[in-house]
């Protein structure tokens, strides 16, 4: 049996993402953001895969993003509301990590495992984003499934898409704890 770790167990009972829109400068640089992204790909991938990688878009990237929502938004025939508030993820953030589901053939490991393991990875990376001290957000929104923005915007393959958008940066807000599962009602203990 591996030795407990209660520290990590703590930490993951108690972790909290924080709102994208609280999130400031300085973000983790390059040096800093590779531990992160490294723990974030030990995710469990069965078959050895990897059906899935990384875009890191800093600044100049994330303001070219924001231009491109506005401009999808208003072809879409978007409310103005919409519009804003995706540009404004994208505006306001200091550091983002796109998590691309790039899905492998494969006779044994079926597409739908696949994508279950790039949402892992998202929580991978929030979490340890969190655990290196940065705030960190796990988004998407409209942009994110929207084919012409993903391949203009991001360079996605037909056969990609996105399984998040993870905000990383300073925090300046904590947020209130929320109200979490009531763990009895969603619990089913199967003993025969």
């Amino acid at each position: 049996m591996p030795e407990p770790r209660p520290e990590v167990l703590d930490f993951l009972l108690t972790r909290r993402s924080r709102p994208a829109k609280t999130l400031r400068a300085p973000a983790p640089d390059r040096d800093a953001l590779r531990p992160i992204l490294t723990a974030a790909a030990r995710t469990p991938d069965h078959g050895k895969l990897e059906p899935w990688r990384f875009i890191v878009l800093e600044r100049g990237a994330l303001d070219r993003l924001a231009g491109l929502v506005r401009t999808r938004g208003a072809a879409l025939g978007l409310a103005a509301e919409a519009i804003d508030k995706a540009a404004a993820a994208y505006e306001g953030s200091p550091l983002a990590v796109a998590v691309i589901a790039a899905p492998k053939p494969s006779d044994k490991i079926p597409e739908i495992e696949q994508l279950y393991s790039a949402g892992a990875v998202c929580l991978a990376l929030v979490n340890a984003a969190l655990a290196a001290g940065w705030g960190a957000n796990w988004l998407s929104g409209w942009p994110s499934h929207d084919r012409e923005f993903v391949e203009s915007g991001l360079g996605l393959s037909p056969h990609e898409r996105v399984a998040g958008v993870i905000h990383i940066g300073t925090e300046t807000a904590a947020p209130p704890e929320r109200p979490r599962p009531d763990l009895d009602a969603i619990t089913t203990w199967g003993t025969e």
